[in-house]
């Protein structure tokens, strides 16, 4: 009994002794705004740029008096998270602060010359998901670029990975097919923190560009996932709701890019579903355990359950997914052999060209599909993703800012990206 006591004991005295976490927003308002002090500043932000308590940053900048805050700057879904996805975005006066709200989601997604003219510096505070086709760390790239060509700084306030600092998976990026959702070459699932692609992204466009500044969280270690935080999860976009909705968009955003098949979007489970008015929930259950087992990887620590539902005004069968994203291995091949149980063929051949095209885009290339299409082992191509990955895990060491001990940010020479995998 009394060993018991002394372990509960112990376990508490860790949980309450570890550091908190602290964003970058955090650290940066801490030291009153010093690194911003007397610059008119430009801030790049949505609802989910918040500090550990919850208050704005927009908010912070605009009370402080140790800098100018003239201008902000909307990524997709607006600084107020109130545009869709995808759609087009204007630039507008914000009622509330009667500054000029920039889009970066309309006419242009990089800022122009005309919208830092005014500016010292541009500060970036948007919340990832550790997904590569999610467009905000697109949208740093071509903020990045923007102000090394215009010799302004840009600021970036750190932000945990929440799918943790270690998982890395998936395919790179072939040129031909880099787009706003596959801006930079890394596995689709990198373990970075926007602050840590930043630096990646300036050695690889603007390598002479010395204005780049990271506001470092303190407290966060690579293998902590959102959960392990501490912090509150504030949407980053309307289908990510909650913290778990990062898990669940690497796990089926790829192959909700195929119109033959929803991934719950527009539903109240954001890509925890697969389904569509075509599938029975009792065979596709089946022919998931028979692909999983097949693999020999089982279907624990996944959970599949019938799924009956409306979805885009047709009735639809499926399956609901539940994971963890501590220790569901390989999100990113759930996609594929989802789509290996459904049958691609079937799913492309009721794609419109559109979708295929974005499918292929977010995958990188259209390897993949040419090669489930071709009936090709998904192992063989696993495994090319892979050594990739491990190849791409030497490769972003020096440009990583945190260990499982916080630590300062390596400097190094300049050097490449290895190529996306070749799999045809």
């Amino acid at each position: 009994m009394r060993s018991f006591l002394l372990l509960i004991a112990l376990t508490f005295t860790s949980v309450w002794s570890a550091e908190p976490v602290r964003l970058g927003i955090d650290v940066l308002a801490s030291d009153d705004f010093a690194a911003l002090k007397g610059k008119r500043i430009g801030l790049v932000a949505d609802p989910a740029s918040v500090d550990s308590s919850l208050t704005s940053t927009v908010d912070l900048f605009s009370k402080t008096d140790r800098c100018k805050l003239v201008a902000l700057f909307g990524p997709e879904h607006g600084v107020y998270g109130d545009e869709y996805a995808g759609v087009d975005i204007p630039n507008r006066i914000d009622s509330r602060t009667g500054l000029p709200i920039y889009s970066l989601y309309g006419e242009t997604r990089k800022p122009t010359h005309e919208m830092l003219a005014n500016l010292d510096m541009l500060v970036f505070d948007l919340q990832d998901i550790g997904s590569r086709s999610y467009t905000y760390i697109s949208t740093m790239k071509l903020c990045l670029e923007a102000c090394a060509q215009a010799d302004i700084d840009f600021v970036v306030l750190d932000r945990p990975n929440p799918l943790g600092g270690e998982r890395i998976e998936g395919p790179g990026v072939e040129r031909a097919f880099e787009s706003f959702v596959s801006a930079i070459n890394v596995p689709y699932l990198h373990g970075m923190t926007m602050g840590e692609l930043a630096q990646m992204v300036k050695e690889d466009i603007a390598p002479h560009y010395q204005k780049l500044r990271i506001i470092q969280m303190t407290g966060w270690s690579r293998s902590m996932t959102w959960q392990d935080t501490g912090l509150r999860w504030v949407p980053t976009s309307p289908h990510i709701p909650y913290a778990s909705s990062c898990a669940a968009y690497a796990a089926t955003g790829i192959l909700g890019e195929l119109g033959g098949i929803s991934n719950g979007v527009g539903y109240p489970l954001p890509f925890d579903l697969i389904a569509a008015p075509w599938i029975k929930s009792d065979k596709l259950l089946k022919q998931l355990k028979k692909t999983f087992d097949a693999a020999e990887i089982g279907i624990l620590p996944m959970r599949f359950r019938p799924f009956y539902g409306e979805l885009k005004d047709k009735n639809c069968e499926g399956v609901q997914i539940f994971l963890d994203p501590h220790q569901t291995k390989n999100l990113i091949e759930i996609n594929f052999r989802a789509l290996e149980a459904l049958g691609i063929q079937k799913v492309v051949q009721l794609s419109p060209k559109d979708h295929i095209e974005m499918f292929d885009k977010v995958c990188g290339s259209d390897a993949p599909r040419k090669w489930m299409e071709d009936g090709r082992p998904l192992s063989e191509l696993f495994h090319a993703w892979k050594e990739s990955a491990e190849s791409f895990r030497n490769f972003r060491r020096k440009f990583l800012l945190y260990d499982d001990t916080p630590q300062e940010a390596p400097e190094g020479n300049s050097v490449q990206p290895p190529s996306a995998v070749k799999t045809r």
